[in-house]
């Protein structure tokens, strides 16, 4: 006969008695995880809008590396969040087992509508950082397009959030108007707890999340590198800058080394088609631009080659007409782009030929890619094949 263990009575909310949690501490670890959340969520938008911009929206070329602090921000930020929404969801959890006011219709509706939307929340913020943790590491074990899920969640994280701010501001002013300490002594005269304490913790918080910080901030600061352990480039790479996707990778190694490669222009009925020799031949520029990607790491290098005005000029494109960029690459995300009027016109923005004083590399666009201030990498084009008014 199997014995039957009793159950073990749920907890409830009293019941949790570590003096170590309070609303002193939450409000003051809410704050700064607001304010993770709030970069967070402002400099994705900001790239968004790049990678999906609206037709009324004119995106600015300079500075150059607005993309590339923007972007550093995001995972920056992002990463400093998850040590303090460790010990934010510690500091509250045993308001998860307060009593139900089953006898209160109205009480019982605002406590349903509470932990509804903390409910969302919560599922929303450790879906976003992780998710975007994952995105930095290039490691997609789901099957969604994380960009467009990433995105859609961050406006529901963004709205729980204010609405949960909304609600406890009230608590929070009082919460953060008290020290941190107070009623962390116990009444009974005790003394106050042993070990840890309130503003031990909140330290130790702030500690942490700024070694995560100094675990991946050397994506974007290089001098951070040989400190930034879980960064997801080291900095190397062909020319002294990384890589995300190489030629294999993409498809294509044969089509790139083709001996008739040649990279066509047109404007409706003209057209010009040119081998890289020509494009040697035409004048060239160099600019000292980033690749700033949406992962959050950054490299600068010298980019040399053909203004793009100068091959549009080629075809008698009108200055400020939208150009778009395709690869010789047949399939895959990001294959070709839009480059707007105030981009294609931009004296910076080239048909780069080399990089850091050598020949483009097979991996970094071979025989020629597009190079542009301000915009992210996925839309940097490689292995550009043509280029269509």
């Amino acid at each position: 006969m199997a014995l039957k263990l009793p159950k073990p009575p749920v907890p409830r909310e009293e019941d949790f008695t570590s003096r170590l949690r309070g609303p002193e501490l939450a409000s003051r670890v809410g704050l700064l995880l607001g304010i993770c959340f709030g970069v967070t969520f402002l400099t994705g938008v900001w790239s968004h809008l790049y990678q999906d911009q609206p037709s009324w929206l004119t995106l600015p070329t300079r500075p150059d590396w607005l993309y590339q602090v923007t972007q550093g921000l995001h995972v920056i930020a992002g990463t400093a969040a998850v040590p303090l929404l460790l010990v934010k969801l510690w500091s509250v959890f045993p308001k998860l087992f307060t009593a139900v006011p089953w006898r209160d219709i109205r009480q019982l509706a605002v406590h349903a509508a509470e932990r509804g939307s903390i409910a969302i929340l919560v599922a929303a913020a450790i879906f976003q950082l992780a998710s975007g943790l994952a995105n930095s590491a290039q490691w997609y074990p789901f099957s969604f397009s994380f960009r467009s899920t990433h995105f859609a969640i961050g406006w529901i994280a963004i709205g729980a959030l204010v609405l949960h701010i909304a609600v406890k501001l009230p608590k929070v002013r009082d919460a953060l108007g008290r020290p941190i300490s107070s009623g962390e002594v116990d009444p009974s005269g005790a003394g106050e707890s042993a070990g840890l304490s309130r503003r031990g913790l909140f330290r130790t918080a702030m500690v942490a999340s700024a070694v995560a910080v100094l675990s991946v901030a050397g994506g974007t600061v290089p001098w951070l590198r040989k400190i930034s352990v879980f960064s997801s480039h080291s900095g190397d790479g062909p020319a002294g800058v990384p890589i995300n996707k190489s030629a294999k990778a993409a498809g294509v190694t044969a089509s790139a080394t083709d001996p008739a490669y040649v990279l066509t222009v047109a404007n409706g009925d003209r057209s010009v088609s040119l081998s890289r020799e020509e494009l040697e031949q035409m004048p060239q520029h160099s600019a000292e631009l980033p690749i700033a990607c949406v992962e959050g790491w950054s490299a600068s290098g010298t980019w040399t080659g053909v203004r793009m005005r100068d091959l549009l000029d080629l075809v008698e494109v009108p200055a400020g007409t939208t150009v778009f960029v395709e690869s010789v690459q047949e399939s895959g995300p990001f294959r070709s782009s839009e480059v707007r009027g105030n981009y294609a016109d931009d004296p910076l923005t080239l048909v780069a030929l080399r990089l850091n004083g050598e020949v483009l590399a097979l991996d970094h666009g071979y025989p020629c890619r597009l190079i542009a201030p301000n915009r992210p990498g996925v839309l940097q084009t490689k292995w550009l094949g043509r280029i269509e008014a």
